[in-house]
């Protein structure tokens, strides 16, 4: 069996690229208006967040899940005095709708709007004038859109604010270079109706003490028996070609041992390599590199994803020494 090199350089390391100073990360989202006094208690009851306590002008990072847990699509919640608005930021915003609109009974006072696209807008280094608190969002003055702390949420026809337009947007390379430094999943390769928020790294977007909601017992479940079998971690290769890191190779550990799956692959310019995501399990968590293909093998560098949350104690942390899950 061969394998290509991994690199040790921290120079060479591509985890280290920063996106170009004074840029910006511009990424197409979908907005989802609820109107009526039902609204939150609707939201609460299908999606991980805790959300029906929520008062106006917070802002709340949720995932909307389907009764097994699996994730559907990742979002926030920007509650007002009338509803709220639902920003599907990556998944699938007509089955979100879908399946709102399969649970609201005609006594449930909520109006669901259409879908409608939209721009959310994230500054890379200074803040722009007008940052909301954590937490908190705040229309914007004289145009429409939202300020949601440091980025800014607009209708995909809306004009930019002068300070933000003079921001070089990044190229779409750049873009999924800056996603995947950072593992924030997306469709399809994480989030595709197979995957749940703790092995996503989301675990931040789930309540696990609040009332009964969908998909609540399969996440419950996982915590109390240390199901989650599987985590998001990126990786890093050199000497590899387009097919060995293709979205969906295997992983493997050299023995046999069947370690995780490719989920997201990009080539590098320079001849710098491939990085990517990957989905994990549980008995390789611990593993610094495994081998993806059917050979020549090529050796992934593995690490934690920037933005990744944890599960719970005691939901599959990946300390465990066996080989058997």
């Amino acid at each position: 069996m061969t394998s290509s090199s991994v690199p040790t350089s921290a120079a060479a390391d591509p985890w280290n690229w920063t996106p170009p100073a004074q840029g910006r990360w511009s990424r197409p989202v979908a907005l989802l208006r609820l109107d009526g006094p039902d609204t939150l208690r609707v939201l609460h009851g299908q999606t991980s967040q805790a959300l029906e306590a929520a008062l106006p002008g917070q802002w709340l990072a949720t995932c909307c899940i389907g009764p097994t847990a699996r994730l559907r699509a990742v979002a926030e919640v920007l509650v007002d005095a009338d509803g709220a608005w639902l920003v599907i930021v990556d998944g699938d915003p007509e089955a979100v709708r879908l399946a709102l609109d399969r649970v609201l009974f005609p006594a449930d006072k909520v109006r669901l709007g259409p879908v409608t696209p939209a721009t959310l807008h994230q500054p890379l280094a200074a803040a722009g004038p007008d940052a909301t608190p954590a937490g908190t969002w705040a229309p914007l003055a004289g145009s429409p859109g939202w300020q949601l702390g440091e980025a800014l949420l607009l209708p995909a026809d809306a004009p930019l604010p002068p300070w933000l337009a003079q921001r070089s947007p990044l190229e779409p390379q750049e873009a999924e270079r800056w996603r995947l430094q950072q593992g924030l999943p997306a469709a399809p390769g994480e989030i595709n109706g197979d995957t749940n928020p703790f092995e996503l790294g989301l675990a931040a977007r789930v309540s696990l003490t609040k009332g009964c909601y969908v998909g609540q017992e399969t996440l419950a479940k996982l915590t109390t028996y240390d199901g989650v079998k599987q985590q998001l971690r990126r990786w890093w290769a050199t000497g590899a070609s387009a097919g060995a890191v293709a979205t969906g190779t295997p992983l493997h550990d050299g023995t046999g041992g069947r370690a995780g799956v490719i989920t997201s692959s990009l080539e590098l310019p320079g001849g710098e390599g491939w990085i990517g995501l990957a989905l994990v399990r549980r008995a390789w968590l611990q593993e610094p590199s495994l081998l993806a293909g059917d050979g020549p093998d090529v050796r992934l560098r593995l690490s934690l994803p920037a933005a990744f949350q944890a599960p719970p104690v005691g939901a599959g942390g990946g300390g465990g020494a066996g080989k058997a899950s």
